[in-house]
C-alpha cells in the first residue's frame, strides 16, 4: 500500500515537472513571435540596481520613446539612492500637465555584496515570493534589466506568467558596460532565458554567440 502511494506521488511529481519543462520550452521558443506594442503603448518593468546599474539603466531609458508606458521600476528594499535617481529622471520627462506614467516598487534584495552562495539561494527564494505577486499584478509586456541580482527572481516570475499561460512577457537583458570579457552572474543565468541579450563589447559576443552586439548602448 505504501509503495503504491509513493509510486503515485512520484509519478505525479514527474508528470508535473515534465509539463513545466515543456511549457518553459514553448515559452522560450515563442519569444521571437512576441511583439508587444502592436496596438499601442508598451508596459515595461525596469529593474534598477544600486550604483552603476541604476545609472546605466536610466541612460538606456532615456533612449526609449514615450510609447514605453507605464514604466514600473523595481529596486531592492535596501537601495537608498536609486529612487531619487529615478524620480529625477522621470521629472525631466514630464510634459505639461500630463500625469506621471511610472511607479516604483521594492522587493527584498536577492544577494548582498560578499554574501555566501548558500545564503544567496535562500535570499533569492525570499525575493521570489515578493516578485511573483508583483509581476502578476503589473503584468508587464517587457522586463528590462542590466545585471543586478534583483532581476533574477523578477525574470523568473515573468517566465512563470508565461508558463501558466497568463501572459507572454518579453525579457530584455543588457549586460553592463563594465563587462568586457566575462558575463556577470546574472548574465550567465539569464543568457539562457532572455529573448534579447545585449552585450556591449565584441569579445563577449564572440564568446556568447546568442548575444547581440550593436556597439555601446549606454
Amino acid at each position: 500500500m505504501f509503495l503504491s502511494v509513493l509510486c503515485g506521488v512520484l509519478c505525479g511529481v514527474f508528470l508535473a515537472l515534465l509539463i513545466f519543462i515543456v511549457r518553459l520550452f514553448l515559452v522560450l521558443r515563442g519569444g521571437t513571435d512576441c511583439k508587444p506594442g502592436k496596438n499601442g503603448s508598451v508596459c515595461v518593468l525596469v529593474v534598477a540596481g544600486s550604483g552603476g546599474h541604476t545609472t546605466e539603466i536610466i541612460r538606456l531609458m532615456e533612449s526609449l520613446s514615450q510609447a514605453y508606458r507605464p514604466r514600473h521600476y523595481v529596486i531592492a528594499d535596501t537601495d537608498k539612492m536609486s529612487e531619487d535617481k529615478i524620480r529625477t529622471f522621470e521629472a525631466s520627462k514630464v510634459d505639461g500637465n500630463s500625469p506621471a506614467q511610472y511607479t516604483i516598487h521594492r522587493v527584498p534584495r536577492s544577494r548582498e555584496v560578499l554574501q555566501s552562495w548558500s545564503s544567496s539561494m535562500l535570499s533569492t527564494l525570499h525575493a521570489l515570493l515578493y516578485s511573483i505577486p508583483l509581476v502578476f499584478k503589473l503584468r508587464p509586456d517587457v522586463v528590462l534589466c542590466n545585471g543586478p541580482g534583483t532581476c533574477i527572481p523578477l525574470c523568473a516570475a515573468a517566465l512563470l506568467l508565461g508558463i501558466l499561460g497568463a501572459k507572454r512577457v518579453l525579457l530584455v537583458y543588457v549586460e553592463s558596460i563594465c563587462r568586457v570579457e566575462s558575463l556577470s552572474l546574472s548574465g550567465k543565468i539569464l543568457y539562457h532565458f532572455a529573448d534579447y541579450f545585449f552585450v556591449q563589447w565584441q569579445p563577449l559576443q564572440t564568446k556568447y554567440p546568442k548575444s547581440i552586439y550593436i556597439g555601446r548602448i549606454v
